[in-house]
């Protein structure tokens, strides 16, 4: 009978310290985005000696019911009163995920639907960790506005080979613990269009992140062509997770843009791939070409590129291997129209051609 008596009075005080910790789930109702918001909890200790407790979240997809994720907190340690958690405080967190839409990454956002968080507590070193408390709480993960593009305006025609890049934030952005932007631009080509060319072909040019809402295209990147269109998108990201993207915008640059690079008599590289750049040029061409296959002579031609690409003269060049520094008599041996367009190359034995293009001006 004392037995019974003493085993009754062991499960008695076992319960009031079992009862001695309390939890409450401070997720709000909306505007839950990301992992870290879900472990917003309230505990409340009224014990006079330190207890140790871990928290293990489930998180159920309200309409189909299916498990998402779950995680297990470290274990925390308790003062008498109340203590309010973040994600700090739990951390590091054991997530197991359940389901192929959960964002794995640490800063990860949760994807949008209706969920129900359920918490619960074990206290640590009574009866190897026992359950003393348990909350619920549903939520709603709203789409979130995506970043929008300013300038420059979709299909515009531009007036600079360097222009500015502007776009407004996703909303709401105070949602977001790391905001950051990529910004990708690229060509489009024949046959595309401007989301299959941000999705198919190398970038032009990317910037890989800047809490900026605003960009320059800088001059030392690759000159952008006057000859083609250009597509350009924003992609925000928390940290490094992807958080939303903007449409695609596409621009242009003025046909009748010149980028005067050199002055006379200094001496312009030719290029296997012709940019965006655009010699200014009085009197004489004053060309480097570098012979990569060390050819004795090369063949040039001079093109009219507002005359319908007509070969005005041609005509072979005797080089040595390396850098050729060379000028290109065209003052007196040819009459140019002065503001127009022209294209100098030069063909090796690979047949490639090495070239440039110039405006003559007297």
């Amino acid at each position: 009978m004392k037995k019974c008596q003493l085993l009754l009075l062991v499960l008695f005080f076992g319960m009031q310290a079992k009862a001695q910790v309390s939890m409450t789930a401070q997720v709000p109702p909306e505007g839950v985005l990301a992992k870290a918001q879900l472990w917003n909890i309230v505990l409340v200790s009224v014990s006079d000696a330190p207890a140790t407790v871990k928290v293990v979240m489930r998180l159920v997809d309200v309409k189909t019911n299916q498990p998402v994720l779950t995680g297990i907190s470290r274990n925390i340690t308790l003062a008498k009163g109340a203590k309010q958690l973040q994600v700090a405080d739990v951390s590091p967190v054991q997530y197991e995920y359940l389901s192929n839409v959960a964002d794995r990454s640490p800063n990860g956002l949760l994807p949008v639907g209706n969920y129900q968080a359920c918490y619960s507590l074990y206290v640590q070193g009574v009866a190897n960790g026992d359950l003393i408390s348990e909350d619920c709480s549903p939520f709603a993960v709203a789409p979130v506005g995506p970043p929008l593009l300013n300038t420059p305006a979709d299909q515009s025609i531009l007036e600079t080979f360097n222009p500015q890049f502007t776009w407004l934030p996703p909303s709401p952005a105070s949602i977001f613990s790391n905001l950051n932007y990529e910004l990708l631009l690229t060509e489009v080509r024949n046959g595309q269009s401007a989301v299959e060319a941000v999705q198919q072909n190398l970038p032009v040019y990317r910037l890989p992140s800047t809490n900026n809402l605003f960009a320059n295209y800088p001059s030392s990147a690759l000159s952008l062509d006057t000859g083609k269109q250009y597509a350009w998108t924003i992609i925000a990201k928390n940290g490094s997770a992807f958080a939303a993207q903007t449409d695609v915008w596409t621009f242009r640059l003025k046909s009748s843009l010149v980028k005067q690079v050199v002055a006379e008599n200094s001496h312009i590289q030719l290029r296997k791939e012709l940019d965006g750049a655009v010699a200014a040029v009085t009197g004489n061409v004053h060309f480097t070409y570098t012979n990569e296959v060390n050819d004795k002579s090369v063949r040039y031609e001079l093109v009219g590129l507002e005359t319908g690409n007509t070969v005005i003269a041609s005509g072979d060049l005797n080089v040595k291997p390396g850098d050729n520094m060379m000028a290109f008599e065209i003052k007196r041996k040819f009459n140019l129209e002065e503001g127009k367009s022209y294209l100098l190359r030069v063909k090796n034995s690979r047949e490639e051609y090495w070239q440039m293009k110039f405006v003559y001006t007297k």
